[in-house]
C-alpha cells in the first residue's frame, strides 16, 4: 500500500511538474510573440505589405515604382502556398540578413534588407514568432511590372555582390545605451534611410548624405531632409519635439505631418514605447548636419 501511494505521490508530481513547464513555455512564447508585435510594428511592415485600400493585412499587393520598374510587394502571411509557411526561421532570417529567398536567389533592395540586415537574433526570433502567428491569407502574389532584366533574378544577385555586404550592428562605445538603441532603431528595425537618403542611378543609397532627404523617393515623391542642418533639416528641432512628433504627427509649427510619412506615425512610430521614441529623437538629432537641396 505504501509503495502503491509513493507511486501515486511521484506521477502527481510528474504530473504538476509537466503542466508547469507547459505553462511556463506558454507564457514564455507568449512573450515572445508580444513583443514580436512590437518589432512588426517598429519596422514597419503593415503599410509595405498590404494593400493601401482596403486589402488583407500582410497578404500583399502593395505596389512600389522606382527608376526600374514597379515592384509589388508580397504575402507574408503564414499561408503555406502564397506566403511564408512553408518557410523555416533559418528562411526568414537569411531573408532579412542576406537578401535572399529559401531556393538561394536574391531579392532586389526594394525589399530593405540593406537595413534589416543589422537585426539582432532576439529581434528576428521575435519577429517570426509573430508572424507566425497571425491569420493566414490565401492570395496568390502578384508578378512585378518590370521589363528584362529585371523579370529575372541574376540582376539583383549582381547587385548585391556589388554593393551589398551583411552587417550586424555594432553599438558606439562612446555613446550612451540610448544613443545606441536610437542607432539600431534608425538604421535597422525601422529603416529611415531607405527613404530619406537619396540613391545614385544603380538604387544605392549614398551614405555621405545619409538622411539629408531623397529628391526621387517611393513613386517619385520628394522625402525630406532630416538632418539637424539649420536651413533645410531639421535643425530648429529640441528632442522633445523630435519625440512628440514621432508619436503624434505634430509639427513645431502647430501643423501636422502629412504624405507617406502620415502613414508612418499612424502605424510605426506612435506605437514606439516613449523610451525609444526618445532615443530616436536623440539619435537622429546627433548625425551630422548635412544641407539638402
Amino acid at each position: 500500500m505504501t509503495h502503491r501511494r509513493s507511486a501515486a505521490k511521484a506521477r502527481s508530481l510528474c504530473l504538476a511538474a509537466a503542466v508547469f513547464h507547459f505553462s511556463a513555455t506558454a507564457r514564455a512564447d507568449d512573450g515572445v510573440v508580444e513583443r514580436g508585435a512590437y518589432l512588426f510594428a517598429t519596422a514597419g511592415c503593415l503599410a509595405c505589405h498590404s494593400q493601401p485600400k482596403g486589402g488583407a493585412p500582410l497578404a500583399g499587393g502593395h505596389a512600389f515604382e522606382t527608376p526600374f520598374g514597379t515592384f509589388i510587394s508580397p504575402n507574408i502571411t503564414p499561408d503555406p502556398e502564397h506566403g511564408l509557411g512553408s518557410w523555416s526561421e533559418a528562411d526568414f532570417v537569411r531573408a532579412m540578413r542576406e537578401g535572399r529567398a529559401p531556393d538561394g536567389s536574391a531579392y532586389y533592395p526594394v525589399f530593405p534588407f540593406t537595413s534589416y540586415t543589422g537585426m539582432t537574433d532576439a529581434d528576428l526570433t521575435a519577429l517570426w514568432a509573430y508572424l507566425k502567428s497571425v491569420e493566414p491569407v490565401a492570395q496568390p502574389n502578384q508578378a512585378h511590372e518590370v521589363s528584362f532584366p529585371f523579370t529575372t533574378r541574376w540582376p539583383a544577385l549582381a547587385w548585391q555582390w556589388l554593393f551589398f555586404e551583411p552587417a550586424a550592428f555594432t553599438p558606439d562605445p562612446d555613446k550612451g545605451e540610448a544613443w545606441n538603441r536610437g542607432a539600431y532603431l534608425t538604421r535597422h528595425l525601422g529603416h529611415c534611410g531607405e527613404c530619406h537618403t537619396p540613391r545614385n542611378r544603380f538604387g544605392v543609397m549614398d551614405e555621405a548624405r545619409y538622411l539629408a532627404g531623397n529628391p526621387a523617393g517611393p513613386d517619385g515623391k520628394k522625402v525630406p531632409n532630416i538632418t539637424p542642418d539649420d536651413k533645410t533639416g531639421l535643425g530648429g528641432w529640441a528632442q522633445i519635439d523630435m519625440t512628440y512628433f514621432l508619436e503624434t504627427g505634430f509639427l513645431p509649427d502647430g501643423d501636422f505631418t502629412g504624405g507617406a510619412m502620415e502613414e508612418v506615425v499612424e502605424n510605426t512610430t506612435s506605437k514606439l514605447t516613449k523610451e525609444d521614441a526618445g532615443a530616436m529623437a536623440e539619435y537622429l538629432l546627433s548625425v551630422p548636419a548635412i544641407e539638402g537641396p
